[in-house]
């Protein structure tokens, strides 16, 4: 009988995940409900995004909890195939002896995920029942304050603990050693990823497709790699995401909340920096980095405006960008639809361009 191949394995991983997350879905939305945790909509936003208040929000749980916990199992199987009954056992799955699906290296992103998920899930009770009573969750600077020092241990811990810094360039075959400039270049990414994936996340579907996307991409990248641990959990949360759009398709039944976001953007961020393909991000996740610009532009120019003419002016009807093409006349559907295709063009042109 021929042995188990990680690239079968990890895309049979994916199909598990989605089905473990799919399962537990509407439960709970249904607890969710019961406990009262849903969405306050701002009073800028569309007028159309009004109908949405009280939709269950922190739904990030949903697709966080199957990937920690098929992460978790096959960190154990990996473990207990260093003894010899775990390997008999494993062998009736058919699986090689000496292949490792998944590793060590991988606890670490898994913790980001959850550091970062917790940070968010702070921040969206905040808003839902903090003293603020707004909707906007924490202050600002605070929030900043805890992703910035989250960001920098990370970096840190990529630095010393898995011996990361370096970085691949396209038509380059060997990849540049950064040194310990590393680190601040790290975090950097870290927090801007965060920041950019929680400002995609204002319509049904899309900042669940295009990190499906992104994750799927980086896969890919770690496969041809030859990391099949990063492969697997790659695709462990790309299975996870298409579930989560299950209930987050238009009109969403649940929306993933900061605590989906923060988690997401970071993670994505940190399998990049494993991958050493990080100056592919902005490629692969063009829709996130169009999204944090049409902000940046928007109060840039509306502060230099003020400052010359005392007047403010605005490149956009409204940012992030999803808000400014809803304002044009596009329905929610074809915004999400058009940037989830973008977002697939990109990837391959990501993909294109790792193997240079």
């Amino acid at each position: 009988m021929p042995q188990q191949q990680p690239d079968a394995f990890a895309l049979a991983l994916a199909t598990v995940s989605f089905l473990l997350t799919v399962v537990w879905g509407q439960p709970l939305i249904n607890e969710l409900k019961r406990r009262g945790i849903g969405k306050k909509i701002h009073i800028e936003e569309p007028g159309g995004h009004q109908v949405k208040t009280g939709t269950p929000t922190m739904g990030g749980i949903l697709f966080l909890v199957p990937v920690f916990i098929i992460t978790l199992v096959l960190n154990l199987a990996n473990f207990l195939s260093g003894f010899d009954w775990g390997k008999q056992i494993l062998q009736l799955f058919n699986f090689a002896e000496g292949s490792s699906l998944i590793g060590k290296s991988i606890l670490f992103p898994l913790l980001v995920m959850a550091a970062f998920g917790y940070l968010g899930a702070r921040d969206d009770l905040a808003g839902i029942r903090g003293k603020r009573n707004d909707g906007q969750g924490m202050i600002a600077r605070v929030k900043a304050s805890y992703q910035t020092i989250l960001a920098l241990i990370v970096a840190i811990g990529l630095y010393s603990v898995l011996d990361i810094h370096s970085v691949a360039i396209p038509g380059i075959k060997e990849k540049i050693d950064l040194g310990v400039i590393y680190i601040p270049i790290a975090a950097f990414i870290i927090v801007s990823m965060t920041n950019a994936v929680n400002l995609t996340d204002g319509l049904d579907g899309l900042a669940g497709a295009t990190s499906a996307v992104a994750f799927t991409v980086y896969g890919v990248i770690a496969q041809m790699q030859g990391q099949y641990p990063l492969m697997s959990f790659c695709f462990v949360m790309a299975g996870a995401l298409f579930a989560f759009l299950w209930y987050n398709a238009y009109p969403a039944q649940l929306f993933m909340g900061d605590l989906g976001a923060l988690a997401l953007g970071a993670t994505l961020a940190v399998v990049a920096l494993m991958t050493g393909q990080w100056l592919l991000l902005p490629i692969v996740g063009v829709v996130f980095v169009a999204e944090t610009l049409s902000v940046s532009l928007q109060v840039g120019y509306f502060k230099w405006t003020k400052r010359r003419t005392g007047t403010g002016k605005r490149i956009f009807k409204m940012t992030p960008l999803h808000y400014h093409f809803e304002l044009l006349g596009w329905s929610e559907t074809h915004v999400m639809f058009r940037f989830f295709i973008i977002s697939i063009l990109a990837g391959m042109l990501g993909i294109a361009l790792a193997l240079l």
